[in-house]
């Protein structure tokens, strides 16, 4: 069969860069690998690097004649684009069935199972789901309920089939297609992840169910009570350190990449792992530069076991650590209960004492339900008192997947249609004390205290070679944004914000 996966044309995410918005989507040479295994012809494209717009990828499709085609999505930011591609591949291949997979689409089954242009939701964890439904569509008369971890439409009802077994030893999963994608595109800003940026990943999953986040959900565990209802528990796996080394290797040599923008949703939970692949990466010789998203509590860990400076001396250069609020109860509130104590200054206070390579984000979340002028204050009080290259405040969004999200329609906050603002940079949500637009000025505000023409100064000054490309990255790419204000007659200085998505010149070619 022909089976075709696709990443279809979008706007930039807000803080415009091709060096950050082109980087590989995991899920596309994990699913392709998959399918190529089974004897499947298979073709993958991803529309950002290579400029396919919407014209030029219907003619592709139609060409190409594929008997299944998948597309996944994470982010609601990007939903009414995951949607015009799958009504536009039933205009340019009628007879091919749609998959749809990914976190959003695995969270809000119920609502798009039923439309003409989707065919099978994988819900979860896709590479044997996606290997089943292939196999299922190869029948001539499809029985899709033999297949576990999908949603379907059956005339007006949903058809939701068993939960998808999570693969417990990843190592057993072929190794990426990246031959099928244009590696040579991806990462080539000169200061962004540089050098060469690719995207990888050791583990899925995480430890912990903070309500703000979706991440988890997608790999997490699924059982069904006694009452029917689904319930979704956190799980992390991690493939081994030979089949990492594997990957890296093959990225290293065949592709030439050297700077790594690890995706795992906490790349440190394990210290075993951490220290074996460290030392590995040490013995290689390889050398690289990479970005984590890492736990505090398990940074200060590894900093007692003597794990840390290996990871260091290994190629870590940059870590973003989720700081997310300065009191203990709102933490507590956001079922993050492992980061009270004061556990993320403690890391980031290692970092800045011991490895001053190493550029340091930390992240805030703002905007929550009890926020008022006072508790923003705190936040900015906690980011100057931390001092980190980068904080970065973002307002709570209500991800579908959360309990925050669930709160927020049963109590009319938000309706399922909208989306298009779910980009972590405009808020969507009035709190007790303030509305939207007020958190939308304080935030602008939050923001003007710590990126501003000192800060940049003191980052490309810096004596390390990283974060003064970092700084670079981010002046150039202010300077573009300041260009692109300036030429619709706005003064740069007065926007209060950068938010919205922008659509690149090929986006509809």
């Amino acid at each position: 069969m022909r089976i075709l996966l696709v990443h279809p044309p979008r706007g930039y995410w807000p803080y415009v860069s091709e060096g950050d918005n082109y980087l590989v989507q995991q899920a596309l040479p994990a699913l392709a690998a998959v399918a190529r295994a089974e004897g499947h012809e298979v073709r993958a494209i991803d529309c950002l690097p290579i400029r396919m717009g919407w014209r030029s990828l219907y003619e592709e499709i139609k060409a190409f004649k594929p008997h299944v085609v998948g597309c996944g999505e994470n982010h609601a930011l990007y939903t009414n684009e995951a949607l015009r591609f799958f009504e536009m591949v039933k205009s340019a291949a009628p007879e091919a069935k749609t998959v749809a997979g990914g976190g959003h689409f695995s969270n809000m089954a119920h609502r798009y199972a039923l439309r003409s242009d989707i065919d099978a939701i994988c819900i979860g964890e896709g590479e044997i789901t996606f290997k089943e439904l292939i196999d299922a569509f190869a029948e001539s008369d499809p029985d899709l309920s033999k297949v576990d971890g999908i949603a379907y439409g059956a005339g007006d009802e949903v058809v939701t089939t068993g939960p998808r077994k999570l693969i417990k030893d990843l190592d057993s999963l072929p190794l990426p297609a990246y031959d099928l994608l244009p590696m040579h595109l991806y990462g080539r800003s000169r200061y962004l992840f540089s050098p060469s940026g690719a995207t990888m990943h050791h583990s899925r999953g995480c430890t912990s169910k903070c309500s703000f986040c979706a991440w988890w959900t997608t790999m997490a565990d699924r059982k069904i009570d006694a009452d029917g209802n689904t319930v979704l528990s956190p799980r992390w796996r991690t493939k081994s350190v030979d089949r990492v080394m594997e990957e890296m290797e093959l990225l290293y040599y065949r592709y030439g990449k050297r700077g790594f923008v690890w995706v795992d949703e906490s790349w440190n939970i394990d210290p075993r792992f951490n220290e074996e692949f460290s030392d590995r990466m040490i013995e290689s010789g390889m050398k690289t530069k990479w970005m984590t998203f890492m736990r505090a509590d398990c940074v200060v860990r590894d900093e007692k076991k003597g794990i840390l400076e290996k990871q260091v001396r290994a190629g870590l250069r940059h870590i973003l650590i989720g700081v997310e609020r300065a009191e203990d109860d709102t933490l507590k509130g956001l079922d993050k209960r492992f980061y009270t104590g004061g556990i993320a200054e403690q890391a980031i206070q290692i970092f800045k004492e011991k490895y001053p390579e190493v550029f340091i984000q930390a992240t805030f979340i703002v905007g929550v339900k009890d926020e008022d002028r006072k508790t923003l204050q705190r936040q900015v009080e906690m980011a100057k008192k931390i001092d980190v290259d980068f904080p970065a405040f973002h307002p709570i969004t209500p991800v579908p997947g959360t309990p925050i999200y669930d709160d927020a329609i049963a109590n009319g906050h938000i309706t399922e249609e909208d989306f298009d603002n779910f980009d972590w940079m405009s808020p969507v949500l009035d709190s007790d004390y303030l509305n939207r637009e007020e958190i939308a000025y304080e935030l602008h505000q939050m923001n003007k205290q710590f990126v501003n023409p000192k800060w940049m100064l003191k980052g490309l000054f810096s004596r390390e070679s990283y974060k003064r490309d970092m700084y670079i990255w981010f002046a150039m790419v202010s300077a573009k944004m300041a260009f692109e204000v300036t030429k619709q007659r706005l003064n740069p200085f007065k926007v209060e914000h950068y938010q919205q998505l922008v659509k690149p010149p090929w986006y509809n070619s």
